[in-house]
């Protein structure tokens, strides 16, 4: 079942998109302005994200901007007024995988979210055969399709975890401090408590470390943290 975000102010348009995606199967949620559809991105795990352009808050265009600087696998379609040429061509230079214009019929807007849906699991297949994947010990990392395991168990991260693992597998072996984290994974424009490196290798730390003998991510006082497979 494939996860997909509407990101639509309008309440009526956005309640007929979910009756007509969950009729087709797939698992919806919905966000109503800029900010809720940016948290809702980065602690979900999303396969499709419909995003208007206009939005309260923050724009689809900057969401969309943020996405895409951490995130090319998720794909996202913009929802555009008819006339709103800029904002198409802004969109897809950001890399949107597709537009559909208001007012749209529905059956079109399907049919593009089923192509946009082939077209991931084509990718993901390709990346699997190309064996995109980051690996310490039993820890393996697809960046490629978003998978991860440990000892061959799945392990289920959200998005913003997902990266801070991979910039750590990346680096494994390296004692990084929290400004490298912050500037890596959060960006550089991020002005935030760094406390929040704390806070997410925690969150990775419980998901990856829990109940193995073994644990793979280290704390260095007075420096930062590292990732290796052994003490």
């Amino acid at each position: 079942m494939s996860g997909i975000l509407i990101v639509e102010d309008e309440h009526k348009i956005s309640r007929l998109l979910q009756i007509e995606l969950e009729a087709e199967g797939y698992e919806v949620s919905q966000a109503y302005n800029g900010a809720q559809a940016w948290d809702m991105y980065r602690e979900g795990s999303w396969d499709l994200i419909l995003l208007d352009v206009m939005l309260p808050e923050m724009s689809g265009i900057e969401i969309l901007r943020r996405i895409r600087a951490n995130d090319p696998a998720t794909m996202v379609i913009l929802l555009t007024a008819k006339d709103s040429v800029e904002d198409k061509v802004s969109g897809l230079d950001l890399g949107a995988n597709d537009y559909v214009t208001k007012p749209f019929q529905i059956e079109e807007l399907l049919a593009r979210i089923r192509a946009a849906l082939r077209l991931r699991e084509q990718q993901q297949s390709s990346a699997m055969e190309d064996g995109e994947w980051l690996s310490a010990g039993g820890l393996r990392l697809n960046e490629g399709t978003h998978q991860v395991e440990r000892d061959g168990q799945p392990i289920e991260l959200t998005p913003r975890e997902f990266e801070l693992l991979a910039y750590l597998l990346r680096n494994q072996r390296q004692v990084l401090n929290r400004e490298q984290i912050l500037a890596a994974v959060w960006g550089y424009d991020y002005y935030g408590d760094t406390n929040v490196v704390d806070v997410y290798i925690r969150y990775v730390r419980k998901k990856v470390d829990q109940g193995y003998e073994r644990e793979l991510i280290h704390t260095v006082r007075g420096v930062g943290y590292v990732l290796r497979d052994h003490a």
